[in-house]
């Protein structure tokens, strides 16, 4: 034991398979445990709206809240502070005299920026800060290969990773976790302290997504153990429609309050009680892609911001057209696949896997508006943003990424939003105005007459806007 610890949290809100906090509780006589809230992550864009809007930003809330209240049932505390990790942690440090600090790696290349500032100040404290590995199923130094040469396929990942690479073990929670009680906290702002519009969900939101890893454990038990979706996931995973489509995972697992090789585990769990198929399968296959992502931000660093992307290819054609994007962000392009995808977005901070690589597309090839600008909207609004998995599956429909296709993947929106909303339901669903519309025109209702548009009270231009691609381009 070597005195008092810190442990630095940043997406990594649980106490389930936290090394970090492993670690320091077993190398330490104390530990103290903090998150820094960067108030920069709610200025303005160049667009206008925040980097963090008010969806992300009170699911990170309510996240925080359920790992204070986690840990204050085992007499340990949560410091909370607004403002940079790398003056914040200096001053806990000559405090409190702490002589290490761990930290779980990320893998945004600005995330990786201030672990080299915050270690800069720690080397001038003789403090030390350890760095841990855990938002991945792999563990990078298990690996077959050193992340330089991490392949650029996914496909070529998977081939050498998925029946080579062991699953390393969970770190079992703590029966005790000593720490002090009486070091000053802030207040947890609410949203319009932060300069947020306030935004309650809209009630026809697919699922109420709470934060914190009570919640999200409990989604995991529900999907597996309860309601066995996951059973058929392979088969409703592309789903428009309802809270059990999909496992809705992603948003605990962005924060960290999943871990992905806890699902694996309960996974394998499932698959000795109930017998594997390839829906169980495939869970564990997107959890691959998720890895697969992580390590190629890490590789790529910065670049998967660039607008020409990791590979450098040029897109000329594309433009910054405010008014256009305008359109496609508050879902009134005219197109209603599109419009009900955006919507639902808009008013709850989710949208499906299928709705995002349709807006994507419709946004960067039919549209042909800079890719980074829907990038920043989707990590401004979604709840489960992830720096990796946005913006390397932005660089992937744009051509710019790790698609072998390159610049080939243009989604023909008419035959997705009939083969994957047949009915009109989820058009009907998110766009009240067209909700009389009978289901052969519900997806083009400016193909019908104007008798029929007066008829169904869904005039095209008055209470439905002018499309702005005619609906024959996708034919």
């Amino acid at each position: 034991m070597s005195g008092t610890s810190l442990v630095w949290l940043r997406n990594d809100l649980r106490l389930h398979d936290n090394e970090a906090l492993t670690r320091a509780q077993s190398q330490s006589d104390r530990i103290i445990i903090v998150y820094c809230l960067d108030p920069d992550e709610f200025l303005p864009t160049e667009l206008g709206f925040p980097r963090m809007g008010s969806f992300r930003w009170n699911f990170l809330r309510e996240s925080l809240l359920d790992l204070r209240s986690n840990l204050a049932q085992k007499q340990a505390q949560l410091v909370f502070r607004m403002g940079k990790a790398w003056e914040i942690i200096p001053e806990l440090v000559k405090k409190y005299e702490i002589r290490k600090v761990y930290v779980h790696q990320e893998v945004g290349a600005y995330e990786i920026e201030a672990e080299s500032r915050l270690e800069s100040a720690l080397d001038r404290l003789n403090c030390r800060l350890s760095r841990l590995w855990g938002s991945t199923l792999f563990h990078p130094e298990d690996l077959p290969f050193p992340m330089k040469t991490l392949p650029d396929q996914f496909t070529q990942f998977r081939k050498k990773t998925e029946q080579i690479v062991p699953l390393r073990p969970v770190f079992e929670v703590a029966e005790e976790i000593i720490t002090p009680t009486d070091i000053p906290s802030d207040d947890m702002p609410a949203a319009e302290d932060l300069g947020l519009d306030p935004q309650c969900p809209d009630p026809r939101r697919a699922i109420v997504h709470t934060g914190g890893e009570s919640a999200g454990r409990a989604r995991l038990r529900y999907y597996l153990d309860e309601s066995h979706h996951i059973s058929g996931y392979k088969e409703s995973r592309n789903g428009m429609l309802g809270a059990d489509y999909s496992s809705k995972f992603s948003a605990w697992l962005s924060l960290g309050c999943l871990s992905p090789r806890q699902i694996v585990h309960e996974l394998h769990s499932y698959e000795s009680d109930h017998g594997a198929n390839e829906s169980t399968y495939w869970m564990f296959f997107e959890l691959l892609w998720r890895d697969f992502f992580r390590f190629t931000a890490r590789k790529f660093g910065k670049r998967i911001f660039f607008k020409n992307g990791i590979n450098g290819r040029r897109l000329p054609f594309l433009k910054n057209d405010l008014s256009l994007f305008e359109r496609w962000r508050s879902g009134t392009t005219g197109i209603p696949f599109i419009d009900a995808n955006m919507r639902e977005l808009l008013l709850t901070g989710f949208m499906s896997n299928r709705g995002r690589q349709n807006a994507a597309s419709f946004l960067v090839k039919d549209l042909k508006i800079n890719w980074q600008w829907g990038a920043m909207w989707f990590e401004s609004q979604l709840i489960d943003y992830d720096v990796s998995s946005n913006w390397l599956n932005w660089l992937y429909i744009a051509g710019l990424g790790n698609d072998p296709r390159s610049g080939s993947r243009h989604f023909n929106i008419m035959h997705q939003a009939r083969h994957y909303d047949p009915l009109g339901e989820y058009v009907k669903h998110w766009l009240p105005e067209l909700r009389q519309v009978p289901r052969d025109f519900v997806h083009q209702p400016d193909q019908m007459t104007t008798a029929m548009q007066i008829r169904y009270n869904s005039q095209i231009g008055k209470v439905y806007p002018i499309p702005l691609i005619d609906g024959a381009h996708w034919v």
